[in-house]
């Protein structure tokens, strides 16, 4: 039987830190016993843009983090654990290092600091390539990557390009994914240990497309303006329109199990 919180438990120590860099954040962190998991994600956000709470669950699940919970259930971060994430995240991104090689490296006792030299990555391939998205960046995961990191199979992958869930860009014959693509392919893969196939996607496919089509009826008009500034005011606001609905879909469903549970 699943067993709910009936109210939010708060955690040892909660604090809204902003991201003011790395001093700040290891002052802020020694001083404080733990951290949630949202100040976490906060505090590093600058330093990595991409950065979500999701990813940080996700890493979790490869066993790369270790944080401790409430009983409630709540992950507390600590000043260690925050800079071993950290640690992941730049040899992520400066060095394109798949999950697998990341753990070999926190296992050999590699710390932020250290920094590979040119020659160890001598004869090997780049495991990511930067793309541009809008205005900003991001990254271009190949099959071979996300298969490593979301430990799923090709059959699955392909399913949800077969229902339109991703799409992936092929370039010089290898098949790439965005970022966005590669956490909805751990998602599904997770879904799957516990029997939900393809075709229940369809469900959450629909959901999305209603949400993301009533969004944009709501700022159509500022998207399409021809003022820079317009454009960027809407865009953030659609992102933020996007988090709130989907803390709202979250707090609905915890509301329907709570009802199934009684």
């Amino acid at each position: 039987m699943v067993s709910l919180p009936s109210g939010p438990e708060l955690p040892d120590v909660q604090l809204d830190i902003e991201p003011q860099g790395d001093a700040s954040l290891s002052a802020v962190a020694r001083r404080a016993k733990s951290i949630t998991i949202g100040a976490v994600c906060k505090a590093l956000e600058q330093e990595f843009p991409d950065i979500s709470i999701s990813k940080i669950r996700y890493l979790e699940d490869q066993k790369l983090l270790s944080p401790r919970r409430t009983p409630g259930g709540y992950r507390l971060y600590t000043h260690a654990d925050v800079a071993r994430l950290r640690t992941i995240l730049r040899m992520q991104r400066d060095e394109f290092l798949p999950l697998r090689v990341i753990r070999q490296e926190l296992a050999a006792g590699r710390s932020s600091g250290a920094v590979l030299a040119p020659s160890g990555r001598e004869g090997k391939r780049p495991r990511r390539a930067s793309v541009s998205v809008g205005e900003g960046t991001g990254a271009l995961y190949s099959l071979e990557d996300v298969l490593e990191e979301t430990q799923t199979t090709p059959k699955l992958v392909s399913e949800l390009e077969e229902y339109g869930v991703i799409k992936g860009e092929l370039r010089g014959g290898v098949r790439y994914y965005e970022e966005t693509e590669k956490e909805i392919i751990g998602a599904v893969a997770e879904l799957a240990r516990y029997g939900v196939g393809g075709r229940n996607l369809r469900v959450f496919r629909s959901s999305a497309d209603r949400e993301a089509s009533l969004l944009q009826q709501i700022l159509a008009p500022a998207l399409r303006s021809r003022n820079p500034g317009r454009r960027k005011e809407a865009v953030e606001a659609l992102e933020n329109l996007a988090s709130v609905t989907t803390h709202l879909k979250y707090l609905l469903l915890i509301r329907d199990l709570r009802k199934i549970v009684r």
